[in-house]
């Protein structure tokens, strides 16, 4: 079967890391994360983030978000988020369900937060009859492919830490992000000083389960009963953990990102030469939006399905996985352009 460009979830798993969880499975060990696989994970995550850090496991990033948020807001407070956030689209109401709080939405052209945006909600901070902002969430990359700078990071986290507030980033697709930016995993979080990551790896070569790094030990305390009261908490957590060795000790997360993204560019290049208005976003990480005939998509979306992004304004998502080939972007670029009917000689029709 030919290669899905519908999501990165559809990708398979890297061999290293099959390796990994094949090996964990070799002897009896303790449950609940006490066990030698999960300690050096931990390690390595000190290692690659910095020593002042902790991290625990979880199953999904839904689960890693929901407790990450847990960790800092009350039921009177709120997450302060871009409208087309994924905790906001794509989960659920599961924040808003499980915890209680409101999620204040922020209308944004690239899917990228701008502080003055933020600053409205913050007027009625201590006054008893408003929603208490406590924290802002981003994704990096954004749902929108798109990439925060380094110093747009910093002065987010700045911002909010000056007006009392933390910051989190669900780095579902950091990976992508920070092999785009051409800096390490560490760059991009702890030298920035944000407070809590939800960190991702199914939809880069991991199986499964997701980790939630704090860069504040002490703000943590009681985040082991937050994610045991999710339902986060896996007996056989070797598992995840395992997976995680590889993956950060082998730079697996740079390598299988930095491919994706790769593909994307290849993608982009291919159909932008022929059809430049379709492209509706500039990629910058492993997703292509674009803008469609409603009707050819529909047809393309039965031979090859693909996400409708946005129904009313026509916006279709591609993304490219690290477990792709150049062929595999070549065979998928003729098929929408044979979809389109391009015609060298007369243009589009």
């Amino acid at each position: 079967m030919p290669k899905s460009f519908a999501s990165d979830n559809n990708s398979t798993v890297h061999p290293i890391i099959m390796q990994a969880i094949m090996e964990a499975n070799k002897e009896h060990v303790l449950a609940y994360g006490d066990d030698k696989f999960t300690q050096e994970a931990k390690n390595i995550f000190k290692e690659t983030f910095g020593e002042n850090t902790e991290t625990f496991f979880v199953l999904t990033g839904t689960g890693a978000n929901v407790c990450a948020l847990q960790a800092y807001t009350n039921r009177f407070e709120a997450v302060i988020a871009p409208k087309a956030a994924h905790i906001n689209v794509d989960e659920c109401g599961a924040v808003e369900h499980i915890l209680g709080v409101k999620i204040i939405t922020i209308e944004t052209l690239d899917g990228k937060i701008q502080t003055e945006s933020i600053l409205k909600y913050l007027h009625q901070k201590g006054d008893q009859h408003h929603v208490q902002p406590k924290i802002i969430s981003i994704s990096q990359p954004t749902e929108l492919g798109t990439l925060y700078t380094l110093d747009e990071l910093k002065e987010i986290v700045q911002f909010a830490h000056e007006h009392d507030l933390k910051v989190h980033i669900d780095g579902a697709r950091i990976a992508n992000a920070a092999a785009a930016l051409d800096c390490s995993l560490k760059n991009l979080t702890t030298d920035l000083g944000i407070d809590v990551l939800s960190f991702g790896g199914t939809k880069n070569g991991l199986l499964m389960g997701e980790a939630v790094i704090f860069f504040h030990p002490d703000e943590q305390i009681n985040f082991k009963f937050i994610r045991k009261q999710n339902m986060q908490l896996l007996s056989k957590m070797r598992f995840v953990a395992a997976q995680f060795i590889p993956y950060l000790q082998k730079k697996i997360w740079h390598e299988n990102a930095q491919r994706a993204n790769h593909f994307t560019q290849h993608l982009y290049r291919r159909l932008i030469l022929k059809n430049p208005e379709i492209i509706a976003i500039h990629p910058q990480t492993n997703a292509i939006f674009t803008v469609l005939p409603k009707d050819k998509a529909m047809k393309m979306q039965k031979e090859r399905f693909f996400y409708t992004w946005d129904e009313e304004l026509d916006v279709y998502r591609f993304m490219t996985t690290f477990d792709m080939h150049q062929q595999d972007v070549e065979d998928f670029a003729k098929f929408i352009l044979r979809h389109l009917k391009y015609d060298p000689a007369k243009g589009n029709k």
